[in-house]
């Protein structure tokens, strides 16, 4: 067994490659091999939110604070309020993140494929399309 205590790993921003705004990324487990899954607490401020992106082996989002918008590519955008949890099949085009004006905190977690991979990562989401899924 291998414990890890609160503070041992510092948080780290989420690279601009995969997301818009300061998003932060706080690894719970990056599990080694043979077992494959990884889980991240991961904070979006108002207005952040993910690239496109793909999981190999699919992915889990539970919201923990927050509203978040998720959607899946040519599908109306979904708000997910703190105890809902939503599962992204593998190969979904999908994108997921806060509101214009609400901060919002989830555990995502994905197992990566046979190298590794968990995520592969498509264009950003453009501005008109995450206008379109706001709350009314």
């Amino acid at each position: 067994m291998r414990y890890f205590k609160n503070g041992e790993r510092p948080s780290r921003a989420g690279p601009p490659a995969y997301f818009t705004g300061a998003v932060i990324l706080d690894e719970i487990i990056s599990a080694q091999a043979p077992a494959r899954a990884n889980l991240a607490r991961v904070t979006f401020p108002p207005g952040a939110r993910t690239a496109w992106h793909t999981h190999p082996l699919g992915q889990t989002l539970h919201v923990l604070a927050g509203v978040c918008l998720v959607q899946e590519a040519g599908q109306p955008a979904a708000r997910l309020q703190p105890g809902d949890t939503v599962w992204i099949p593998p190969g979904v085009k999908h994108w997921h993140g806060a509101t214009a004006t609400t901060l919002m905190t989830h555990l995502a977690l994905q197992e990566g494929d046979d190298t590794g991979k968990a995520a592969d990562w498509l264009e950003q989401v453009s501005d008109a399309d995450y206008a379109a899924a706001q709350p009314a």
